[in-house]
């Protein structure tokens, strides 16, 4: 348990949650909401931190050269420092271009893998264009729809080599990897958490590359989003989290934190709550959508509603008593035990 002063919590969310009512089974629901009106909106609904992709920032990245993207960059930056926001981290958008279907940093085809590396690098400089120091791979891609595709010791090579190379080309950036099992591959070269670590360890700078948990992608992997995350942070690489939640093993839901399984959600909380998380600065980022079905342009109930639900469970885990917790795992009473969390959330204990 943390003995120190309570974490002021401080959140963050990509424009991406903002979005138009796309439905891949029926036709629009929802006007897009134009991207540079999003900012306004942070700081009134609770936010501080934004979290970009690299076409975020800079839209049309592929045709613009090095110095129309520092003047982009910079054009944002400012938005930024107007509404008082921080850049969280910048990850390359590497799972839409031609180039990258196949997999951007384990493709079998070379100049596909240069083509990669050129998006990671730009990234790079757009974070710290941004004065951020994190840098996402979400390695979405990298992976293969039948085993044979690719030789799988070689694409874990390479995926090491990517790391080293980013270490490399900036002597400040951390990189966060964000593990997920599959979607929209079928099964993906680093799918859990301890396989980022375990990158992270192989790597030339280990104190740089840590990992970003999803709470959806832990489940989606049949795994506990608050064991996951407390592993992480029992080996100090907790870079950053999004919280949502997941009702099954389905496509990945992003639906709004705690609405599925509101005791798994509080375990998340309790596990970050209870390890410091936030105290060096670390965001709790929310990854969530509005429903398909919802009306309304701009949509942001979700991200105010995750977030309410977030605190909600702060207090939940700070007013838990863990002197019962005690006296019952001493006398390995589970069923007195689940009985008491189950009150204790539902308010009557």
């Amino acid at each position: 348990m943390n003995n120190e002063s309570p974490v002021d919590y401080r959140f963050s969310f990509g424009p991406w949650n903002i979005s138009e009512g796309a439905d891949p089974f029926g036709p629009e629901i929802r006007e897009a909401y134009p991207h540079e009106k999003k900012f306004v909106l942070y700081k009134k609904l609770g936010f501080n931190g934004v979290q970009f992709h690299d076409d975020d920032v800079v839209p049309g990245i592929d045709d613009l050269t090095p110095a129309q993207v520092e003047q982009q960059t910079a054009a944002v930056k400012k938005i930024l420092d107007d509404e008082g926001l921080l850049a969280e981290f910048v990850a390359p958008r590497l799972w839409f271009a031609p180039q990258t279907v196949d997999g951007g940093y384990t493709s079998n085809s070379a100049t596909d893998r240069e083509y990669a590396w050129k998006r990671t690098q730009q990234s790079i400089d757009i974070a710290r264009g941004l004065n951020s120091k994190g840098l996402v791979l979400w390695l979405a891609r990298e992976g293969t729809y039948i085993r044979e595709a690719k030789n799988a010791r070689e694409a874990y090579d390479r995926l090491l080599e990517t790391v080293n190379r980013i270490l490399d080309y900036d002597s400040e950036i951390e990189v966060w990897i964000e593990p997920k099992p599959n979607e929209p591959t079928d099964q993906a070269y680093v799918p859990t958490i301890g396989h980022a670590i375990a990158l992270s360890y192989a790597s030339k700078c280990p104190d740089r590359v840590k990992g970003l948990i999803e709470s959806a992608h832990a489940m989606l992997a049949g795994l506990d989003a608050s064991d996951e995350m407390a592993f992480a942070l029992a080996h100090g690489k907790l870079a950053s989290v999004h919280l949502n939640d997941q009702n099954g093993l389905k496509y990945d839901q992003d639906k709004n934190f705690g609405s599925t399984n509101l005791r798994a959600a509080f375990n998340q909380v309790r596990v970050l709550e209870e390890n410091g998380y936030g105290r060096n600065g670390e965001f709790i980022g929310l990854d969530v959508k509005a429903m398909r079905t919802q009306a309304g342009v701009p949509v942001t109930a979700h991200l105010e509603n995750s977030r309410r639900i977030f605190l909600h469970l702060v207090e939940k885990v700070r007013t838990w008593d863990r002197n019962r917790e005690s006296e019952l795992r001493a006398a390995r009473d589970y069923e007195a035990l689940e009985l008491a969390v189950m009150e204790h959330l539902l308010g009557v204990a």
